[in-house]
């Protein structure tokens, strides 16, 4: 998700301290919103301490993002490691407890999402580390008595050449700790990095191939009973009553839980409790929303198309243009709704205790949000509560949302014992706070050349800003809904982009690749239509606007260099492209398909160039790109959520399926250099192959896909 802050909003460093740790450490870190005036008084407890050097050489990084197969826990201490001179093994990593004043600097907001890990921390941490570099070395000098330039770090250790001696952090951090954050941080050029920018082995690896790593689910606590709910199956949907007799007398049922909208079985273990939940007989009141179906989302969204909106990007007179041109170029563009089928699903073990205190285990990107959620329901002070954030198995944006904190709460506080309330994936697919439904309408005049002279993108559908932080809207807009279509790269002399809002009766969410991934698929599919409508080549096309952008330029050229662009394919082939630039990321996309006689598609092979700026870990890069294309791929080929009497349809992933190994392509990932500042990754890979893999299928089959998923009835040899 986009925001309206600058990538390097933190990165003052003014706000640079250093202090005492217990036991005659040494704290590095910020104090988020104070200068450094105002940072000297303030005790060293409430500085967020991103790193603590102990006398025995333990070096523990405070994580302020969360680690959800991301690569965060590895590319962060990187960044700390590359400054402050020590192996990547010295550093231990430990979740920063939930504290938005402290870790959420600059947003006020503990989250972690929008691709914006390495671009909010990139220089912080590199001064962190460059810092207690930096007073290491001073303490060293003047213990020896001489000049600071005369001394280096290395390898964790500070050394004076001239004399040989050489003495371990460790056994400087007592008389650093004494000393002032340094005025002026002296970072690395780039040319002179050990380990940004080379493979990196994830720092997580171990723990999550042996089994020690720790999920939310795999909380276990002494006396813990299981909990397993079923909520309304009609969105808006409340409790009416329960006849809970059966459920009762089944072996290791111990209490029945009932919410406003939802019941939940409490019992010894999970299969004890799923036993209870089905022997339950639940009567619902199904409210206004009885008779919901797909239809009447997709009505709504089309229809908002015509009600005024917010303006983001206003070049020229792209209507007026439009309006004069009877021979333009008009599409409609429907993005369906999706779950976020994480692998791990919803769980959150709770303790409510009789101190007035309580303790949650689970895994968020909004820990400090999450605790204070459950604090509310449970009548407690945030600061009686303790939250415990652990890896999470699949964030997606999904964990950006507390519904199911909230809820394990509700439950908790109504039994005496821990709870641990685990979703089943019927529970998860069905109750997901969805992707929503967008509703676009692109249109186009060319000018004799076949150049657009008039670009118009208007999207409608709901705002998860406007629910989520509302203070990050710009002048009523929502940024998210417009990202990617803001900054459309191509040289258009009137371009316009405007989003109306219409949220409807679906709950809805973040979900990766946000705005771009509905965006970049329509128009770049559009592209390709404007492209073949005036018989170019389609990168050939994308090239001939591009001369104002030259690294949307070379990631085109290079992607479709490595897949073999223009070389022949057999019947029933076809080969796509498309551009993907938000999150200060470029990246192009080659996707080959085979579509059967009985419209079955078959993705062969994905190409990807990816610009994102400075790389810190290419492994991860490469890695994050791999997934999000086949996340990607998933929705364009399988995902769609519909309703029917107000109820979601799918239920599992035998009806809501996932790209399995054997279909999965070859990807080839290309990191095209670049000195630029680092781009987010987590999402572009999503959010670029929607439109490549539409393309890919229009060059198979002369089909145009204006509606994912792919649909065999209509891909079917004529």
């Amino acid at each position: 998700m986009n925001t309206p802050y600058a990538p390097g909003a933190v990165s003052r460093r003014s706000f640079l301290k250093v202090a005492a740790a217990a036991g005659g450490g040494l704290m590095v870190g910020f104090w988020p919103g104070q200068g450094m005036a105002a940072a000297a008084a303030s005790a060293p407890a409430e500085l967020n301490a991103f790193i603590a050097i102990s006398p025995d050489d333990r070096i523990v990084l405070t994580m302020p993002k969360v680690e959800m197969g991301q690569g965060t826990y590895t590319s962060v201490p990187m960044l700390i490691a590359e400054e402050l001179e020590v192996d990547m093994n010295q550093i231990e990593v430990r979740h920063a407890p939930p504290d938005a004043k402290l870790y959420g600097a600059p947003f006020g907001d503990q989250f972690t999402g929008g691709s914006l890990t390495i671009r909010l921390l990139y220089e912080p941490m590199r001064q962190t580390g460059a810092a207690a570099r930096m007073v290491l070395v001073q303490a060293a000098a003047y213990a020896w008595k001489v000049a600071p330039d005369s001394c280096r770090a290395e390898r964790g250790e500070v050394v004076h050449a001239a004399s040989g001696r050489r003495v371990k952090y460790g056994q400087l951090v007592a008389a650093a700790a004494k000393l002032p954050a340094p005025e002026k941080i002296a970072l690395k050029q780039p040319k002179d990095f050990k380990l940004v920018g080379q493979p990196a082995k994830r720092l997580d690896a171990k723990g999550k191939t042996d089994g020690s790593a720790m999920f939310g689910i795999d909380a276990q606590v002494k006396g813990m009973k299981v909990a397993v709910v079923a909520a309304s199956p009609v969105i808006g949907g409340k409790l009416k009553s329960v006849n809970d007799a059966k459920a009762r007398k089944l072996r290791g049922v111990r209490q029945i839980v009932k919410l406003d909208n939802a019941v939940a079985v409490v019992a010894d273990n999970y299969w004890y409790a799923k036993q209870g939940l089905a022997a339950l007989d639940i009567k619902w009141d199904e409210g206004q929303y009885a008779k919901l179906g797909t239809d009447d989302v997709r009505k709504l969204m089309v229809a908002a198309l015509q009600k005024p909106g917010h303006i983001a990007r206003n070049d020229g007179d792209a209507l007026k243009a439009l309006a004069a041109d009877s021979q333009r170029v008009e599409a409609l563009y429907v993005n369906p709704m999706l779950a976020h089928a994480t692998m791990e699903p919803m769980n959150c073990t709770v303790h409510v205790k009789g101190d007035g205190t309580a303790e949650i285990w689970t895994g968020s990107q909004v820990p400090a949000r999450a605790r204070d959620d459950a604090a509310k329901v449970l009548g407690l002070a945030p600061e009686k509560v303790t939250l415990h954030n652990h890896y999470i198995g699949g964030g997606f944006g999904r964990r950006l949302y507390t519904d199911y904190v909230v809820q394990a709460a509700a439950v908790a506080k109504q039994i005496k014992s821990p709870v641990k309330l685990v979703w089943s994936r019927e529970e998860d697919i069905q109750h997901c706070l969805l992707r929503g439904m967008y509703a676009h309408s692109v249109s186009a005049s060319l000018g004799k050349d076949g150049k657009p002279l008039a670009f118009s993108h208007k999207i409608a559908g709901p705002s998860n800003l406007a629910a989520f932080a509302p203070g990050w809207l710009k002048d009523g807009l929502d940024i998210d809904n417009v990202e990617g279509s803001d900054v459309f790269s191509y040289d258009i002399p009137n371009m316009r982009s405007e989003y109306t809002q219409e949220d409807g009766p679906v709950p809805t969410a973040f979900w990766r690749g946000v705005g771009p991934t509905r965006n970049m698929t329509v128009l770049e599919s559009f592209m390709d239509e404007l492209a073949l409508k005036v018989g170019q080549d389609p990168l050939a096309y994308r090239l001939s606007l591009l001369d104002k952008q030259p690294r949307a330029a070379q990631v085109l050229k290079v992607a479709a260099e490595r897949a073999g662009w223009g070389t022949p394919l057999p019947p029933r082939s076809g080969r796509g492209i498309a551009l993907m630039r938000s999150w200060g990321t470029y990246l192009a996309q080659v996707v080959d398909v085979a579509v059967s006689d009985d419209g079955e598609v078959t993705v062969k092979r994905v190409v990807c160039a990816v610009d994102c700026g400075q790389v810190v870990n290419p492994d991860t890069v490469a890695a994050q790109i791999q997934s999000g294309i086949n996340f990607g791929l998933t929705a364009g080929l399988f995902g769609v959520i519909t309703l029917k009497d107000g109820r979601v349809e799918q239920s599992n992933f035998h009806d809501y399926p996932i790209l399995r190994l054997n279909q999965a392509p070859q990807i080839d990932v290309v990191l095209v250099p670049s000195s630029e500042a680092p781009g987010g990754i987590g999402e572009p890979g999503t959010a670029g192959v929607g439109a490549a893999l539409t393309n890919a299928v229009f060059a198979a089959t002369g089909v145009r896909v204006r509606e994912l998923p792919l649909r065999a009835e209509l891909l079917k040899k004529a």
